[in-house]
């Protein structure tokens, strides 16, 4: 086996690990959503995206991104086999994720009148940020753990906590909504983060942890160390949840949470079906990165071979998802949901560009070139949220999906001259083949939108998605040897 077939084999074997997740999260999401719609309506999935949007904002500026520089740092020194630092860094991760918990916690309770007035335009619901504080604790002691976890490479522990969270998820929220209605939002919310702590503590415990004498001095200035490229993280994080929260209320405020709360449900279905690709780089790819981030050929390879292979499954997938987009929406919601069809699917023409511009983003975290990245983040940020506000205005919700396609196919061109510029980076005619196959089949399956004839429609669409996993499957087959590894997978 050649090298290149083993780390395509590595890419394939985590994107096929955390797809057997995302498809039991799929299924659970499903009956989730279907319920969550049926018992709240529109209105009460306004709500949730509203309630939870400002609290990621806080807990992006808290959290002070201490969890990606320690998954650099850990997984650095895991690759190294260097137990004394993993126990260094991990210690100091500990510690910190207890301060920046509490740290998000008081700020929401100090600011909860003003969440509810900017948020929701009355104070109404400055309790529910009050109650909702805990879950920012909550959450970044999980984070912590979950960072251990990625940082050793644990990935299989990671993907039985994502299984496992999801099940408990739709056991406990789902008798609050129907027992208190929108009134159990808030402590749905609040057990789902007590769930995720305790299924990432008990995987994480089985990481080996030596005894590390620090003093609170010591754990604060070595924190610092660790948060250098964490507080470019923080910035631009900040920028990203604060772009989100701006646009969710301009669109409460010009459409009404009806209107949250399609747009909420469209990022629904197209994050489920779509998140396999990037839920394995934020768990497998980054870590190998950084592993390698000193050697400029291997960075290029490595992204290469992430984006092509991601390029290869999603092609089908989105065919699919495009063309059936109309039965998702009314197995996921309600014929009332309808709206979301269109912007779904509008969205959907962009995700392989995401997925292209996530391969490339991810080498300035890798490289540790925090103002690098912060400056592509100002930039595209600021230009996303004015596509965003302006077609919104424009032409509505499918206005945003335009904005999604034009956001990410400039973060490409963006991305790839600062790479070539800064680490001589190029992408091989290999990628470019590729790239227009697997999209000119995406194109052809969203072309069928405009087929009047269900039946018609239905066939044609059936027929590209077939193509274009005969095409994807023997192109995969040929970059690792497909059939030897489904072989090997099943003798085992």
């Amino acid at each position: 086996m050649t090298e290149g077939q083993s780390s395509y084999r590595q890419i394939f074997k985590a994107t096929s690990l955390f797809g057997g997740v995302q498809i039991f999260q799929i299924i659970v999401g499903i009956v989730r959503t279907k319920l969550v719609a049926v018992i709240l309506g529109a209105a009460g999935v306004g709500i949730m995206g509203l309630l939870n949007a400002p609290l990621q904002l806080i807990i992006s500026v808290t959290g002070l991104g201490i969890s990606y520089s320690a998954v650099r740092d850990i997984g650095e020194a895991h690759g190294r086999g260097d137990q004394g630092r993993i126990s260094y860094a991990i210690t100091i991760l500990r510690r910190w994720s207890w301060f920046t918990g509490f740290l998000g916690a008081i700020v929401t309770i100090t600011i909860a009148p003003l969440l509810s007035q900017w948020t929701f335009g009355n104070r109404d619901y400055a309790w529910s940020f009050v109650w909702l504080s805990v879950t920012l604790l909550l959450q970044s002691l999980s984070k912590g753990q979950s960072t251990i976890l990625q940082g050793t490479r644990r990935l299989k522990e990671m993907a039985k906590s994502g299984v496992i969270g999801s099940a408990l998820g739709l056991f406990t929220s789902i008798p609050l909504y129907y027992w208190l209605g929108i009134r159990g939002i808030v402590p749905a919310m609040v057990i789902s983060a007590l769930t995720a702590l305790i299924l990432s503590w008990y995987y994480s415990r089985k990481v080996i942890v030596q005894d590390v004498s620090l003093t609170i001095k010591e754990s604060y200035k070595s924190g610092l160390g660790m948060a250098r490229l964490g507080i470019y993280m923080t910035v631009a994080g900040f920028i990203a949840s604060f772009s989100t929260y701006i646009l969710n209320a301009f669109i409460s405020n010009k459409g009404g949470i009806e209107q949250v709360g399609f747009y909420n449900a469209g990022w629904g279905v197209v994050g489920q079906y779509t998140g396999i690709i990037f839920s394995a780089m934020a768990t497998d790819y980054f870590p190998r990165l950084s592993a390698v981030q000193t050697d400029d050929e291997k960075v290029k390879e490595l992204v290469q071979q992430q984006a092509i292979t991601a390029l290869l499954i999603m092609g089908p997938l989105l065919a699919l998802l495009i063309t059936a987009m109309p039965v998702v929406v009314r197995i996921l919601y309600t014929p009332a949901f309808s709206p979301v069809v269109m912007f779904a699917s509008l969205t959907l023409l962009g995700i392989q560009f995401k997925a292209i511009s996530w391969s490339m983003g991810y080498v300035y975290l890798a490289k540790g070139d925090g103002s690098l990245f912060l400056k592509l983040e100002v930039i595209s940020g600021l230009a996303i949220l004015g596509f965003n506000l302006f077609l919104y205005n424009l032409l509505g919700l499918n206005g945003l999906g335009i904005s999604f396609i034009i956001s990410y196919f400039l973060a490409i061109i963006i991305s790839y001259l600062v790479l070539k510029l800064n680490y001589n980076f190029s992408l091989s005619r290999k990628f470019y083949l590729i790239f227009f196959l697997t999209y000119g089949f995406v194109i052809l399956a969203f072309l069928t939108v405009f087929i009047e004839s269900i039946f018609i429609r239905y066939a044609i669409g059936a027929v590209i998605f077939i193509l274009a996993a005969l095409t994807s499957l023997s192109q995969l087959n040929q970059l690792l040897d497909l059939k030897s590894l489904i072989r090997d997978r099943f003798r085992n």
